[in-house]
């Protein structure tokens, strides 16, 4: 679908007023932040509800508040009339909903019909009625009549338009700010801008650092309008100089791009100059590595050597976003996010800057108003894949897609965030300085400190307090002292609810004085050390102790924490570049593998029933002294 295409509004009627939300009493002023992060927030920062044209098309009714009472820990009934409640709340939450038809097609179904003139507008209102075949229908109609320009005069008027966009928007905005309670639960203020030129992945989510008053001042950015990435920096420049507000944006799917994403040119094509790498990594401080739509760390293509790149990417590597190119090999390298940290030092040795130094982050991109990422609580990418027997291998695995709207689904991902505070200024400064991480659902504590004299003692002291005062921590620039070679500390606690853990690796990328990139994966601290050593660089599998006939497994493998110091083996002091740290746990059930027993079928032998969930830092850069 090219839902990015489409760039209307209609007035939407709100009863945000008729719940009472959290009390507003606190602001972020008044929350005392710590002097070094000393607890991981947990949040999503790319939700859709039933305000994105394509979550609404494909059948979800629910609106922000019940995303935000979701992901706050209360319960909530699915679009499918499923109770859902997460097992923990999350401390964060960023409802990203497209800007593009923001609120169209909901708009349509609510209104009442005598007061619909327009025929076809009754028609798509009489459709999504029917159910979610019908709304589905509409929707692609809504979309074809976009592309080909034969819209009814009631959804073209450009000051209609505006005020409608704007009853949308402040409508939502306001259910937003009364959710947002510092201290304890942040709700940020954002949008998807869906930039998809030719089919081709280019989104970015789009966070306010600000409330509501600086956010109204402007409407959600429409690829339609901007379309290219610099035109969505532009937009965010001229915010900050009109509200004195902040702005992040967060590229997602890259690994749908067809190698768009992180090109060695400048948008639009061109040399890459200083300024627009600077401006770039300016604009995007983080990626997001990890989500529903496949996993974007590493492809087997690019590194053959790495034998845990292929998770996540079944069937998201044969096409773009609409599977209407086709991939090829070469477009690989503009699409992972290794290659990209990789790339950005290439791009650094010819203009003196990186535009790809960005923080790591998982996020859902759910269309169902529920933040879910846990294998054995996933209410799906849509309202028609929420748990029902049957979703994983649904008769729309045979169309165009190629299974994509099946079990290649992840139940992923969630963003780490190592905050002073639970506020907005204090979770939006610590993504700034990308002191974030990724993984694919489990909850894991991840630390990861570069420095010049950590030693395995400090671990029996206070070495997250070491870590700060000595050295950098994860997202961090690490510059060069003479002589001497970085000692990293790398901790991974299980999550509690969660498989034990495997292995901790280190994953490093170079370019050397020729300019040739380099990647190395080191195998640093892993479980079961006596029974497991390497051989020929390489470690044994930590096993299996899953039982898919009960969709269970134990922890009597792996280890709940792993924690020790680590000193690059084969590092240069005059070479550029990047460490980031990889963990993985031990097999786990996939959320088909739960289903198979909660709803008694049985999976085909192409279906992934069990895998090893993983997290990943944000890098350390090394940067030589010049």
């Amino acid at each position: 679908m090219r839902f990015a295409r489409l760039g209307l509004a209609i007035s939407l009627v709100s009863g945000c007023d008729q719940v009472p939300g959290f009390s507003q009493s606190s602001s972020d002023e008044m929350v005392v932040e710590t002097k070094y992060p000393e607890k991981v927030l947990w949040g999503d920062t790319h939700l859709h509800t039933a305000n994105s044209l394509d979550a609404f098309g494909l059948g979800a009714r629910l609106e922000s508040e019940d995303a935000l009472r979701f992901a706050s820990g209360e319960e909530v009934t699915s679009t499918g009339g499923i109770t859902a409640k997460l097992d923990r709340p999350l401390d964060f939450l960023v409802i990203a909903d497209h800007a593009e038809g923001l609120g169209v097609t909901k708009t349509i179904y609510d209104a009442p019909r005598f007061l619909l003139r327009d025929p076809l507008l009754r028609r798509w209102h009489d459709l999504m009625h029917e159910g979610p075949e019908g709304s589905m229908k509409a929707t692609v109609e809504l979309i074809d009549r976009v592309s080909k320009k034969t819209l009814p005069a009631s959804l073209t008027d450009p000051a209609k338009q505006k005020k409608n966009s704007q009853s949308i928007w402040r409508a939502h905005t306001k259910t937003v700010e009364r959710y947002n309670n510092p201290g304890k639960f942040t709700a940020f203020i954002g949008f998807e801008y869906s930039l998809m030129p030719g089919g081709n992945n280019l989104h970015r989510v789009v966070m306010f650092r600000d409330n509501k008053e600086k956010a109204d001042k402007v409407l959600p950015y429409s690829a339609q309008t901007g379309t290219s990435a610099a035109m969505l920096w532009d937009y965010m420049d001229s915010y900050e100089k009109i509200t004195g507000g902040k702005l992040l944006a967060i590229p997602h799917n890259s690994n749908i791009s067809n190698g768009l994403m992180f090109e060695m040119t400048k948008p639009g094509g061109g040399p890459m100059t200083a300024e627009d790498a600077r401006r770039r990594a300016k604009r995007e401080p983080l990626v997001e590595i990890t989500q529903i739509k496949g996993d974007s760390e590493a492809h087997p293509f690019l590194s053959p050597n790495d034998e845990f790149a292929s998770f996540g990417i079944d069937n998201w590597e044969l096409g773009n976003l609409d599977m209407s190119e086709p991939k090829t090999n070469d477009m690989f390298a503009g699409e992972y996010v290794r290659e990209a940290l990789k790339r950005g030092l290439a791009i650094e040795a010819q203009t003196g800057v990186n535009p790809y130094k960005f923080g790591l982050i998982g996020s859902t991109d759910s269309h169902t108003a529920l933040a879910t990422s846990d294998e054995d609580n996933f209410f799906g990418k849509h309202s028609g894949n929420e748990p029902r027997a049957g979703r994983a291998v649904s008769p729309q695995d045979m169309g165009a897609n190629k299974g994509r709207f099946g079990w290649h689904y992840l139940a992923s991902g969630y963003a780490g965030v190592w905050a002073k505070a639970n506020t907005r200024a204090a979770i939006f400064d610590a993504m700034i300085r990308r002191e974030v991480y990724a993984t694919t659902g489990p909850r894991m504590t991840v630390r990861f400190f570069g420095g010049w004299d950590f030693k395995v003692s400090d671990l029996a002291r206070n070495w997250v307090a070491a870590g700060y005062a000595r050295g950098v921590p994860m997202g961090a620039n690490l510059r060069s002292k003479k002589g001497k070679a970085p000692s990293f500390i790398v901790s991974a606690l299980k999550d509690p609810n969660g498989g034990n853990l495997d292995r901790a690796q280190v994953v490093k990328g170079w370019i050397d004085k020729s300019g040739k990139l380099h990647e190395q994966i080191f195998e640093v601290i892993w479980s079961d050390s006596e029974s497991r050593q390497l051989v020929n660089g390489k470690l044994p599998s930590v096993g299996d102790t899953v039982n898919l006939a009960t969709a269970t497994y134990a922890n009597t493998i792996g280890a709940p924490e792993l924690t020790t110091v680590w000193t690059d083996p084969v590092f240069d002091a005059e070479l550029n570049a990047f460490y980031y740290v990889r963990v993985l746990e031990i097999p786990t059930p996939t959320w088909p593998a739960y289903d198979a027993v909660r709803y008694r079928v049985k999976m085909p032998k192409s279906v992934k029933l069990k895998s090893q969930e993983r997290a990943y830092t944000s890098p350390i850069w090394y940067i030589p002294k010049a």
